[in-house]
């Protein structure tokens, strides 16, 4: 034996049973062949030889080894299913079942390894869609176990990052936007913010902002509106005014920097909030070079509580802003007149005397319920007249009180006149018909060329079977009715006598006789 073959088996030269001397691996050599020669002890010795083949059986003593031959460390997340990430490639130094690998990856993952048309190669491959805002990173453990008795196996782990594309779209944090501005901003200065997030990475979720200008009629606003296309603040050019623009809305886009970009819009809707910035106007009075003042003639004979006017003011404001209280700030007499702080309304406390004062003066102070409240004032001057003198003066007053009301009124006043008169026109036909069926005659009254136009009075005087009616102007008491005066006689028939019996005489000195 040489000495490759000294080094691992040895022979009892007496028996000559052969041993193994040192460790086989069936890796290295799975045949020896061994020359062994046998000589006796005579004087001569006789010598002869023979070769003995010795075959190795293998056992499972070596794992497999797995090896990544080609890899991409990152893929993009919109791989399709099959995209090849790795070439693996596994090898076992065993043979028969000890040598035979399986080879898996870790099932929590979205790849999988795919046989290659080579022996013990396997491609690591993508088998569903990636999401890189669900997960960017992943761990692959790949292992390869062979099938011997006891089985052994290795793992190896590689690393895969899913990289970004521009798949998703801007998005705001609210959707409309409602935002409330008080009127009176200072101009220039920042009045709301809008903001967008992108889930993608880098220039993918890089977001400009602009507001949406299409010139409509609506739209007029935005041109005082400046958006930081950065940040999303929003910038008012001017102060609003909440008395001619109570609320508005406008677009907001928000767009990526990927290629292509992606983009979306918002609505943001804006409602201007009341300030107390105007004061109580006041219409009645007529207001005139900035102040307030009527004059209200009434008779002198009214009673407590007649209306001698109502004060009527607005206030542009709203809400509290706009509720408006009345009171006295100066009268001449605080027991004559009394204000309804609610309404305006002002009445007389009591009767007036005479020695009351024939004019009045009254200060009333009109105030909104705001923080700071704002007031005006209005005078009245309130004027006592005899009863026909305010008679008069109320028809004055009427008639320029009805050329200050508004075209509603007008028209209402022409309804109400066009109900009155059918209403008058029926009465008189009713009479009519009436007077017409009746029997008896009925007097006109026949003025004299002298009346004065006072009521008309009569009396009725029996004179045999006659009775008269005198018919004239109302007579004092203590007058006397003298016959064949001026006075209108008019003669009625005697109801004794039948109803067909009627008489008829000439008109003598304004009488008739029947």
């Amino acid at each position: 034996m040489n000495q490759n073959m000294l080094n691992l088996f040895n022979i009892n030269s007496l028996t000559g049973e052969l041993t193994v001397k040192a460790l086989i691996d069936y890796e290295e050599m799975d045949e020896y062949e061994i020359e062994i020669q046998a000589s006796d002890k005579g004087f001569a010795p006789l010598t002869t030889e023979k070769g003995v083949i010795v075959k190795i059986v293998d056992v499972n003593d070596n794992a497999p080894e797995i090896e990544v031959t080609s890899f991409s460390s990152s893929i993009p997340e919109d791989s399709r299913p099959g995209t090849t990430v790795a070439l693996i490639s596994v090898n076992d130094l065993d043979s028969g079942l000890n040598g035979k690998i399986i080879c898996t990856v870790n099932e929590d993952v979205p790849f999988i390894l795919s046989p290659s048309l080579k022996d013990k190669m396997f491609s690591l491959v993508t088998k569903s869609p990636l999401d890189r805002e669900k997960q960017s990173h992943y761990v692959l453990t790949i292992i390869a176990k062979d099938a011997g008795q006891p089985p052994l196996s290795s793992e190896k782990t590689i690393s895969v990052v899913v990289s970004d594309v521009n798949d998703n779209s801007p998005e705001f944090s609210l959707s409309p936007y409602t935002f409330y501005v008080t009127e009176g901003n200072d101009p220039g200065a920042s009045v709301f913010s809008v903001k967008a997030s992108d889930r993608d990475d880098n220039d993918n979720a890089l977001i400009s902002y602009h507001i949406v200008r299409d010139g409509g009629g609506e739209n007029k606003v935005t041109s005082f509106l400046n958006i930081n296309s950065d940040n999303g603040d929003i910038v008012a050019l001017k102060s609003f005014d909440f008395e001619s623009l109570k609320t508005f809305q406008f677009q907001v886009v928000a767009t990526d920097s990927g290629t292509p970009s992606l983009s979306s819009n918002v609505t943001v809707n804006v409602f201007i909030l009341d300030q107390n910035d105007n004061a109580p106007v006041i219409l009645y009075p007529v207001s005139s070079n900035g102040s307030a003042e009527g004059v209200e003639e009434i008779p002198r004979n009214v009673n407590a509580g007649h209306l001698v006017t109502k004060v009527r003011a607005y206030d542009a404001d709203i809400g509290y802003n706009g509720w408006l209280l009345f009171s006295l700030q100066e009268v001449t007499d605080h027991s004559l007149f009394g204000l309804d702080r609610y309404t305006g309304q002002i009445r007389t406390l009591r009767s007036f005397t005479e020695t009351d004062e024939a004019e009045h003066k009254l200060i009333i102070l009109v105030k909104d319920n705001g923080n700071v409240s704002l007031s005006a004032t209005a005078t009245v001057i309130v004027k006592l007249v005899e009863p026909k003198e305010a008679f008069a003066a109320s028809d004055v007053k009427s008639a320029a009180k009805d050329d200050e009301d508004n075209n509603v009124t007008f028209y209402l006043m022409i309804t109400l006149g066009s109900v009155s008169v059918l209403f008058l026109i029926s009465i008189i036909v009713l009479i009519a018909m009436q007077c017409s069926k009746t029997t008896d005659y009925t007097s006109k009254y026949l003025q004299e060329t002298n009346y004065d136009g006072t009521l008309c009075h009569s009396i009725q005087y029996r004179s045999g079977d006659k009775r008269y009616m005198l018919v004239g102007p109302r007579m004092s008491i203590g007058s006397t009715i003298v016959p064949g005066s001026h006075a209108n006689t008019l003669v009625l028939p005697d109801r004794r006598r039948t109803s067909g019996e009627v008489r008829v005489y000439r008109l003598q000195s304004n009488q008739v006789h029947v």
